[in-house]
């Protein structure tokens, strides 16, 4: 028998999805063929056409070598669930950085957006993923009948930067199809005390996937946000077992250079209450504003550094008065005002849907109230005075 590492070792290898169910469903073929690689002026219409990712009997999963992966901390969109795929092309391997793996030609990303809903087909608003997933095949194989999808975006690493392709999926949840222009949607979602919010939720244009994920802003380069070191260093439950994903991906050929696990750099996850207040706060903002604040990225001229390698404490925000916030400030002096969330603007940015307040910029339109309340008590955890 084969070991998850051999199997996307080979070429035309089977996939992750749990092969007893698909042999019992279908009897059919389960070598499925591996993701077609388009150039950049010759963009398909269907997402499909990618072989990247599968439908089947109301299951949708990873196609060959379409390893699936997740992060310690996720960027907020709306309360979206995502499940995420890396693939490169056979032969190939990306090389670890501390800051960003070295990608070869020819990566492709993808991250499927998606709700889950109830037996009436009410999308629900929960950070529970355990029923998103065919039973017994978590984090590999998702249960159509359990979850709406709504978009999923590819990243592409070509000669030059990478390119970013929005597909949005149809209402029979059969096919994705590209809009350049991105598209809007509007939800209800549904919380656990049975509470409903109206959301307006916004596929990205080409040209805005480019704003956040264009870490080098002057130089328009854009790279990927989520699948570096610091994000991917936690257990992945595959096939074989629960393995760490560095290790997993360098065990199977796809990353080299991994120094040894005591060495990786590992952001917190928010939902760890064993980790200290301080990093799961700093992971957030980390993820949710680090890509824009940090020395090169869009927002680097407010000097407000909110990325995971910042230690000076007035560029994160402590007792630093806005450059030229305007209206985001909230009328409030300080970005943060040690012990006293009330007063500070990053805390106001967060809380806020008003245009030209609202921070991050793009990417939501609800607040998210877990992500508020984790920076509430970081901020009001911080000793100290401004005056």
């Amino acid at each position: 028998m084969k070991s998850s590492a051999q199997r996307w070792q080979t070429p035309r290898v089977l996939t992750t999805l749990g092969l007893v169910l698909l042999l019992g469903l279908s009897g059919c073929d389960l070598l499925r063929s591996d993701a077609h690689l388009f150039p950049a002026e010759s963009i398909p219409e269907q997402l499909s056409a990618w072989k990247l990712l599968k439908l089947e009997k109301d299951t949708l999963f990873p196609t060959a070598r379409a390893v699936p992966y997740d992060l310690n901390t996720g960027l907020f969109t709306d309360y979206a669930h995502k499940f995420r795929t890396v693939w490169l092309p056979e032969g190939s391997a990306a090389l670890y950085g501390v800051e960003q793996f070295d990608y070869p030609v020819g990566t492709i990303l993808t991250k499927t957006f998606y709700y889950p809903q109830d037996s009436s087909g009410a999308l629900q608003r929960t950070g529970d993923f355990s029923g998103d997933y065919v039973e017994g095949r978590f984090g590999e194989v998702l249960d159509l009948k359990r979850v709406r999808l709504v978009e999923t975006r590819l990243l592409i690493r070509r000669q030059d930067n990478w390119q970013a392709l929005p597909y949005v999926w149809n209402d029979a949840q059969t096919e994705a199809t590209l809009e350049i222009a991105g598209d809007v949607q509007r939800f209800k979602l549904v919380s656990g005390d049975g509470r409903s919010e109206e959301l307006t939720y916004v596929v990205p244009d080409a040209n805005q996937c480019a704003g956040c994920h264009a870490e080098k802003f002057t130089q328009r380069v854009i790279s990927p946000l989520g699948p570096k070191a610091r994000h991917l260093n936690r257990d992945y439950p595959y096939p074989g077992g629960a393995e760490n994903q560095l290790l997993f991906w360098q065990k199977i050929g796809f990353l080299r250079g991994v120094p040894a696990l005591e060495r990786l750099p590992r952001n917190a996850s928010i939902d760890d209450l064993t980790v200290p207040l301080e990093d799961r706060a700093r992971a957030y903002l980390d993820i949710n504003c680090g890509h824009c604040h940090n020395p090169s990225g869009p927002a680097d001229t407010s000097g407000l550094m909110l990325h995971r390698g910042e230690s000076d404490w007035r560029k994160l925000g402590l007792c630093k008065p806005p450059i030229a916030a305007g209206t985001g400030s909230g009328g409030h002096l300080f970005a943060i005002v040690p012990g006293e969330p009330e007063n500070s603007i990053l805390n106001f940015r967060v809380a806020s849907t008003a245009p030209g307040a609202m921070m991050p910029e793009l990417g939501r339109s609800l607040v998210h109230k877990e992500g508020v309340e984790l920076l509430r008590q970081w901020v009001s955890s911080l000793s100290g005075s401004c005056i």
